[in-house]
């Protein structure tokens, strides 16, 4: 007979009048790892914060170990054995590793309130060896790398007994190593009997770890079942209601002969050496690097977040080297960085003040006053919202941080089309976004590469550059080791580019 852990019987929530869950019903089995898939905004964060006891269900029953379970609080969700590691991770950087692991509960010597620091190391030291991780307890968050902080968050939850694994997108900012590292510990907690959910946007990671799948659109439960009944394209139609026949744009322009971005010689000790390439209009180019391979470094330096030790860096002819980032919007120079809540986003700002914020100045009058034309900055992010077809509410009121991840990558490429930019620096803008969501941005990217802006696209992902790029330049230990120019993209070459100059590496000439 089945053993289930948890069952969701007719589970239906809506926020404002608008429903996010309309009667979801399905169980997972005991000791068993669930994929759940499902667009932006198909209600998966919904259904897992009603199971976290961050907000309760309208209607129907949930059931944990055959109980009845109605937490009211996210501690109640603790207590009864549940924990969720977040895709932004739960941990304070300034603090231990130990500290981290304990902060809701430090041991005590007896009744005393002081701590029992002997019990702490030895309890601390034994979690992180069940996750497989080598570091000294004492070892300062902010010195971990994205994997190692996951591994801490996995040890804490395992600090409190959990029963229930929840994963929201634990691989967007790991490597191929410890994407792997991660995945055995999955599947180790698995054999211990712990139940896992599983959810994330890269399907082949789904279809990987999961015994069962689960499927919502819209709010709705579309299938469910059995992993092996699943395919990728499957998985694809039932989240986006639709075959998806074509993932990348096809490209109907050509590259214009006009450099709009000139990088000369651009040279950072111990970061990039020697860089040089034109960005040409209605090009699309592909800048690829393995983890350290300088890439990201090389997008901030070109947009005067960071400096440079030697070197020439120009928009449409005008040198922007020694430029602020103020000055480089000035100069059409527009940057979508890599890490969207910290960086990209006003969480706590609206849809509107996010997609107006670089182009303030367009909306001001009275000269110095500065004062907002605040109905002209709406109509303008209005025309920008249906443009990208953003998910919200009334813009001038709907915050950012309420919106899904993929209409939240949204904004933070409208903002920049506002500011009609010459040229645009991507880096990673569909990292952490469903596949509905990227078919939208790619769409977009195309467009505006067909209007003339030059774009540099920095991805970790070989498939979608090959897929979106015209150019692609391979960046090793901070230089460009090779360029690949489209049709003549390949694979297995541009990966040998990529770790040629790395210590160890050998090339297969043979």
């Amino acid at each position: 007979m089945t053993e289930w852990e948890i069952e969701f019987d007719r589970i239906s929530k809506s926020f404002f009048g608008a429903p996010a869950l309309s009667e979801v019903n399905f169980s997972i089995e005991k000791g068993k790892t669930l994929g759940l898939i499902g667009e932006n905004g198909a209600g998966k964060s919904t259904l897992m914060n009603i199971l976290g006891g961050v907000f309760p269900q309208d209607e129907g029953t949930i059931r944990l170990f055959g109980k009845k379970y109605s937490p009211s609080c996210p501690a109640d969700a603790t207590d009864a054995g549940i924990a969720f590691i977040h895709q932004e991770l739960n941990l304070f950087p300034n603090l231990s590793v130990v500290d981290n692991l304990f902060i809701d509960g430090f041991p005590q010597i007896g009744k005393s309130p002081f701590i029992d620091k002997s019990s702490l190391q030895k309890r601390a030291a034994a979690l992180l060896s069940s996750v497989d991780l080598n570091i000294s307890v004492r070892t300062p968050v902010e010195m971990l790398s994205p994997g190692e902080r996951q591994l801490v968050e996995i040890a804490k939850a395992l600090s409190r007994d959990a029963r229930v694994l929840i994963f929201d997108e634990p691989t967007t900012s790991l490597t191929t190593t410890e994407r792997k590292h991660l995945f055995n510990i999955i599947k180790k907690s698995q054999q211990q009997d712990r139940t896992i959910i599983y959810i994330s946007h890269s399907l082949e990671d789904v279809l990987e770890l999961s015994d069962a799948i689960a499927v919502l659109r819209d709010g709705c439960l579309v299938s469910t079942g059995p992993g092996r009944e699943y395919s990728v394209d499957r998985m694809i139609s039932e989240m986006v209601g639709r075959r998806i026949e074509q993932m990348y744009p096809l490209r109907s322009t050509t590259v214009g002969s006009v450099a709009l971005l000139k990088v000369e010689g651009v040279s950072q000790p111990g970061i990039v050496r020697d860089i040089s390439f034109k960005l040409h209009e209605n090009e699309v180019l592909g800048i690829f690097g393995l983890l350290g391979s300088g890439r990201s470094e090389l997008a901030r330096i070109i947009f005067g977040l960071d400096s440079c030790r030697a070197g020439r860096i120009s928009v449409t002819e005008q040198d922007i080297t020694s430029s602020s980032p103020v000055e480089s919007i000035l100069n059409s120079l527009a940057f979508v960085t890599e890490n969207r809540h910290q960086e990209g986003l006003l969480m706590e700002a609206s849809v509107c003040e996010n997609l107006a914020l670089p182009s303030l100045r367009e909306f001001t009058r009275f000269g110095p006053a500065r004062i907002l034309n605040r109905s002209r900055m709406l109509e303008f992010s209005n025309r920008i919202a249906e443009t990208l077809r953003i998910k919200s509410g009334p813009i001038h009121k709907q915050k950012v941080k309420s919106l899904s991840g993929g209409n939240q990558q949204k904004i933070v490429i409208g903002k920049w089309l506002l500011a009609a930019p010459a040229v645009l620096i991507l880096d990673e803008p569909t990292r952490g976004i469903d596949i509905g969501a990227k078919y939208e941005v790619y769409g977009t990217i195309n467009k505006l590469a067909e209007e003339g802006i030059g774009i540099m696209y920095i991805s970790s992902e070989l498939e979608e550059l090959t897929g979106m790029c015209d150019r692609i330049l391979v960046m090793s230990n901070g230089e460009i080791r090779a360029e690949f120019v489209r049709p003549d993209f390949d694979q297995e070459k541009i990966l040998q580019a990529a770790f040629s100059g790395r210590a160890g590496y050998k090339a297969d000439n043979g």
